[in-house]
Formats: C-alpha cells, sequence, structure tokens
C-alpha cells in the first residue's frame, strides 16, 4: 500500500512460498487479493515472485500455488527456472511472465529464447553495463520489456546465484532463506598457528570481504531510461514502510523529471508526444560514414531533426561534477564505432537536472555506501572492506495517524522517538519534496490532550501543531545527529 500511495507504477512481492524471500510475513493469497484490488483502483500493478531454484519435491505444491494466485487478480509471474515458466504459461495463461534476475540474462539471444517460450518482461542481470542494455534493447521485439535494478542492496554473487549460506549454514539462499554471510567479517587464519588471526587486508579491523557496496542511481537515471529500460526496479529486501515511502517517492519524482525535461509530458503529466523505444537502427550509409576515421558525425532518421550537436548540448562543467560521465565527443567517438544503430535518447539530449532534496533522498535511508552498479566499466560497484554496518543519518520519529484542521491544524502521530521544540522534522509527501517542519516550542499534546515539553515516549500518541494536512501513514523523520548550539 505504502508503495502505491508513494508512486510506484507495479510492486512486486513474495507469498508465503518459493519466492527468494522467506521472511513469515510474506503475503497470503488473501493479501494479494486484497493488495491486487487497492493497486488497481489507483492504476497500479501487482507482480508476485515466484523465482527459486525448484526442487523435484516441490514441482507439484508449484502447480498448486499457482492455480491459487490465478484467482487473486495478481497480473505478472516473476520467475527463473524455465520449467515453472513453462508450468505458468499453461496453468495461468492470462498472466505475464517476468522473468527475474536470477536467470542471469546478458545478452539479446537468452532474451529472444525467453520471449519465444512467453516471457513478457526480462529483469536483467545485475552484471550489464549500459552498452550492453542498448545492445540488448536494439536486438529484441518492441513488445519485450526490460527491467533493471535502480536502487538497493546488491549480492556479491552473480545474480544472487550463491551457496555460501547453505554451505555455512544450511539456509539455501536459492530458496529465499539467505543468512548474508557475505556481510560477515573474515580474517585469515594460518595452520601451524591456530589461534592467530590475521586480517586479509592491512587493516586494524579485517575486512568484510564479500561486502558488496549498495547500488544509487538516482543521478544517472537519465543514461539508465535512455539505455532502454522498460521498468526500474527497487531493490526491498526486509526493508521498512519508511523505505518503501522515501525511494518509491524520489524514484518517482525523477521519472517524473525526466519526462518533462525530455518533452514527453508537461508539468502536470499530460501527454506532448509519445514515450517510445528510443532504439533506432541507421542505415548503411549512416554506417559508412561513422566508421570513417575522420568523421564523428553519425546520420541517423529524422528522429535528429532539429537537435542539436552533442557537445553544445552538454555543459562541461556540469559533467565534471557527474560520476562516471563523459564529454559529448568522446560519447560520439564511442558511438562512431558501434554496429549500426544509434539510441536517440542518449545524446544529443543534455543530462536531465534534478533538485537537490532527490539527490539527497538516498542518503536518508538505512544504507552501505552507494555505488553505481555495474553500469559505468570505468567505476564498478566494490565491497565496503571496513564495515558492515548501515549508515543511518535519518531515522523516523514518528508516523501521522490523523490530521484536523481545528485550531489551525493538529496531527496525531505515534511517536517511534524523540520528539523536541525547536527540531527539524520532514515529513514524507507523495509526489513533492518533503515538508520541512520546526516543532514549536508550545502545543505538544499526549494522548489525553494534556501539554507535554517534549515527546520522548516510543509508541505512544501525541499531537502537536500542524498548519498544512498531512497524508495518514506519512512518516517524519529527523537527522539522528542534529547539530547543538552553545549560549556564553
Amino acid at each position: 500500500m505504502t508503495a502505491v500511495d508513494y508512486g510506484a507504477d507495479a510492486v512486486y512481492c513474495g507469498g508465503k512460498a518459493f519466492g527468494m524471500r522467506s521472511a513469515p510475513r510474506n503475503l497470503s493469497i488473501d493479501d494479494f487479493t486484497q493488495g491486487a484490488r487497492y493497486a488497481h483502483e489507483r492504476g497500479a500493478r501487482v507482480y508476485v515472485t515466484l523465482n527459486i531454484l525448484p526442487r523435484n519435491n516441490e514441482v507439484t505444491a508449484i502447480e498448486r500455488y499457482i492455480e491459487q494466485l490465478r484467482g487473486t487478480g495478481v497480473d505478472a509471474l516473476i520467475v527463473t527456472d524455465i520449467g515453472v515458466l513453462m508450468m505458468a504459461r499453461r496453468i495461468a495463461p492470462e498472466l505475464e511472465l517476468h522473468v527475474s534476475t536470477q536467470a542471469g540474462v546478458t545478452n539479446y539471444a537468452a532474451a529472444n529464447a525467453l520471449y519465444e517460450l512467453g516471457a513478457r518482461r526480462v529483469v536483467l542481470a545485475r552484471e550489464m553495463d549500459l552498452q550492453a542494455v542498448r545492445d540488448i534493447r536494439a536486438n529484441i521485439p518492441d513488445d519485450l520489456d526490460i527491467e533493471t535494478f535502480v536502487h538497493g542492496s546488491m549480492c556479491m554473487a552473480f545474480s544472487g546465484r550463491c551457496l555460501i549460506s547453505n554451505y555455512l549454514t544450511g539456509r539455501d539462499g536459492n530458496h529465499g532463506e539467505c543468512a548474508q554471510p557475505c556481510r560477515w567479517k573474515y580474517s585469515l587464519v594460518e595452520e601451524k598457528r591456530p589461534g592467530q588471526v590475521f586480517p586479509i587486508e592491512e587493516t586494524a579491523q579485517g575486512t568484510y570481504l564479500f561486502n558488496s557496496q549498495d547500488m544509487n542511481m538516482m543521478e544517472h537515471l537519465d543514461d539508465l531510461i535512455d539505455s532502454g529500460a522498460t521498468s526500474l526496479k527497487i531493490e526491498g529486501r526486509s526493508k521498512s514502510a519508511y523505505y518503501v515511502a522515501a525511494m518509491t517517492n524520489a524514484y518517482k519524482s525523477a521519472v517524473n523529471e525526466y519526462m518533462v525535461q525530455r518533452g514527453f509530458e508537461d508539468a502536470e503529466g499530460n501527454e506532448l508526444k509519445p514515450f517510445l523505444d528510443r532504439v533506432i537502427r541507421v542505415g548503411e550509409q549512416a554506417m559508412e560514414d561513422a566508421a570513417r576515421p575522420d568523421s564523428i558525425t553519425l546520420h541517423a532518421d529524422e528522429a535528429f531533426a532539429g537537435m542539436p550537436n552533442w557537445d553544445s548540448a552538454v555543459d562541461e562543467g556540469e559533467l565534471s561534477n557527474r560520476q562516471a560521465r563523459r564529454t559529448g565527443l568522446e560519447r560520439q567517438a564511442e558511438y562512431a564505432e558501434d554496429a549500426g544503430w544509434k539510441h536517440a535518447g542518449v545524446h544529443p539530449a543534455p543530462p536531465v537536472e534534478l533538485p537537490d532534496w532527490l539527490r539527497e533522498e538516498p542518503g536518508k535511508v538505512a544504507h552501505r555506501d552507494y555505488s553505481t552498479g555495474f553500469y559505468y566499466p570505468q567505476q564498478k560497484v566494490t565491497q565496503n572492506t571496513d564495515r558492515s554496518a548501515y549508515f543511518r543519518d535519518w531515522l523516523v520519529v514518528g508516523e501521522a495517524l490523523e490530521w484536523t484542521p481545528e485550531d489551525g491544524g493538529r496531527l496525531t502521530i505515534m511517536s517511534r522517538n524523540k520528539i523536541e521544540p525547536g527540531q527539524l522534522v520532514e515529513i514524507l509527501l507523495p509526489g513533492e519534496a518533503p515538508l520541512q517542519y520546526i516543532v514549536p516550542a508550545e502545543g505538544l499534546r499526549d494522548a489525553d490532550g494534556e501539554p507535554v515539553a517534549l515527546i520522548n515516549h516510543p509508541a505512544h500518541v501525541f499531537s502537536l501543531p500542524m498548519p498544512v494536512e498531512v497524508p495518514v501513514n506519512a512518516a517524519l523523520r529527523s537527522r539522528t545527529k542534529r547539530p547543538t548550539l552553545k549560549a556564553e
């Protein structure tokens, strides 16, 4: 519900079995029915993960499970195993079939083969760079969607195919039970010196050898969408409703910025021109011209008419401040060597400029060190070698229960952490920047309406003055370390 409320076009979620998240709080069949109804009423869709690597003794149960899912109203199944894909196609032909990243699709031949087997969408392997995504988009049917990860935790193993957890703990990562041993701290012990521990790297803390950085593509969404991605996937393993709200709202707002700045929509979301796949093939003459060593000019069809030269469309000073960006001239040279196609969205369109609040949002949820994954070959994801803990610069201090207009506006909240006068609190609002609010010196009340000096009891009901309407369930957050003022 939170994902939909904060702008998700679709939600992917796991059931009680056969998904890659085995937590007991996963959704029941009734939950899927209610969730699908809630999403459809608001123009969103629901996809169910059915993406384990099943064993022989699970095949019959999976068949029964697919039959149950047919009646829930969900829109698609996300599968890994080809046998499960064919089974779902036979049992529930009305459901779309999406191929999980666990399948490790890294080329257009695999994507086309899965399309022939009935797949409507492929979630590409996380190890793909942007050029590989473009190549796949240019060589698959127009009605085969590409989904790529855009934010969240990354697994050290190839597309999540890992045996370490099973080997060390007996918990099968390929059945959703991963103990995440890649996040543990490892050191080296020499056989003839038992008990003498050596850090694998020369640090006092040892090293988290397999502890991958998280992905954050917020400031590079334009490159990712321009590469031909149809759907952007936010990873949400064991995350809170606050995380879902913050990241969904941020990326949805960033996509809206892209659509407006590229001229597909106006500021109100009205379509100005169709948003189509923008991989276009160039003619033979264009290929010959592009291949000439003294030429960096690519000729294409009328899709480029009236567009400025790449170099003149890009501010070099701006590019110098953006990770993994190259100049327009370098990009032209790269594409001149390409195999006969151009992606019209990459350039000559200039980079999409995001407001500061969007660039800051990924830092306001719990996260490890960020990277851009494998999308840019010159700067690939690495591991955090000195810690596995999350960075938590912001925390949730309350959740909105009710807003009333009486007395100039009052917000009733369920408290989660301390709130005191003078504190800066941000309130998450769907589709816009967070509302910044300074807690007033007076007007805080407890559940009985009695005045209080501060809010300092978690899981209790309080209220505070609030002149702006706040939706139910909106999160209130604040910095974990606030600057202090000293007066002489």
